[in-house]
């Protein structure tokens, strides 16, 4: 006769399946790396097969306030180690489905532009705003994934948001115009067309590169459309011979990821104000390029 734990085993399996995607994209939006979310993931797990699902109420409530204290936890340890960073830190870039992108609130939530502004948030300023805006969950639910009053969630939460209206900018959203110019951009970056290239970018234009010190990318950010266009010329010329580029969806919107074989090597999104892409954001970090591999 089997045991009690060897009967509740499977339901626990299932019941943690059916909120895996939910808990990776609440931790990957408050720590902005495909990696330490996956590593969040199984520590929820975890913890979660060690529990009596009998008598777990709200399973996603458990579950959710798991993944949201863990992920709070690894971004203060990872606050230290990025401060030690080679070059800029950009956000672990990552495949998204077309459903991602035809919801505003998720696409705005997992773009690089969103997640790089919330670097700016303390970890618990972070998570409560991820979890209200992205998620729709009220400050009474935020409280208890927390550990917080629900007076202090409410403070929390407005102070974050008024960070990020402050230092966001307000991007073009539609997926058609974006699509047609991350398409004429690569066809400028293939050809080597500088011209080509300074056409799409804003007059403005920044590009903000992020090789961790492992990689030819610039180590600064660098502005303006003439300055831009050059560097992608050469970062164009130094392709692997066998690469080829793909236009994909990228954190919720149309990226552009370059594979050598099967390996990525470098990943662009491209963020647009007024039809011009006003921000550019490359990685080319290979430790932080498993959220593109096929």
């Amino acid at each position: 006769m089997p045991s009690d734990t060897a009967v509740r085993r499977p339901a626990a399996e299932r019941t943690f399946a059916e909120h895996r995607g939910l808990l990776h994209a609440v931790a990957y939006r408050v720590l902005g790396s495909v990696t330490e979310a996956e590593d969040v993931v199984q520590d929820a797990w975890l913890r979660w097969s060690r529990v009596d699902v009998a008598t777990v109420a709200d399973a996603e409530g458990y579950l959710v306030r798991v993944a949201t204290r863990l992920a709070i936890d690894r971004l203060r340890s990872a606050r230290v180690r990025r401060e030690s960073y080679v070059g800029p830190w950009l956000p672990e870039p990552m495949l998204t489905i077309p459903d991602v992108a035809e919801n505003a609130v998720l696409a705005d939530s997992v773009s690089t532009a969103m997640l790089f502004v919330l670097e700016n948030l303390s970890p618990m300023e972070r998570a409560v705003f991820v979890l209200s805006e992205a998620f729709g969950y009220s400050h009474v639910e935020i409280a208890r994934f927390v550990g917080r009053s629900h007076a202090t969630v409410r403070q929390t939460a407005h102070r974050a948001k008024k960070a990020i209206e402050a230092r966001r900018r307000r991007y073009d959203t539609d997926q058609a115009t974006r699509q047609q110019a991350t398409e004429r951009f690569l066809a400028a970056c293939l050809g080597g067309d500088v011209k080509a290239l300074m056409e799409v970018l804003a007059p403005d234009v920044t590009m903000v590169s992020d090789g961790g010190g492992l990689t030819g990318a610039p180590r600064k950010p660098i502005h303006g459309p003439e300055y831009v266009a050059r560097a992608i010329a050469v970062l164009s010329k130094r392709r692997p011979d066998d690469s080829h580029a793909q236009v994909l969806q990228v954190n919720g919107g149309p990226g552009i990821v370059i594979y050598s074989g099967r390996t990525p090597v470098l990943a662009i999104t491209l963020h647009l104000l007024n039809g011009a892409i006003e921000t550019v954001h490359a990685v080319s970090n290979p430790e932080k390029l498993t959220g593109v591999t096929p």
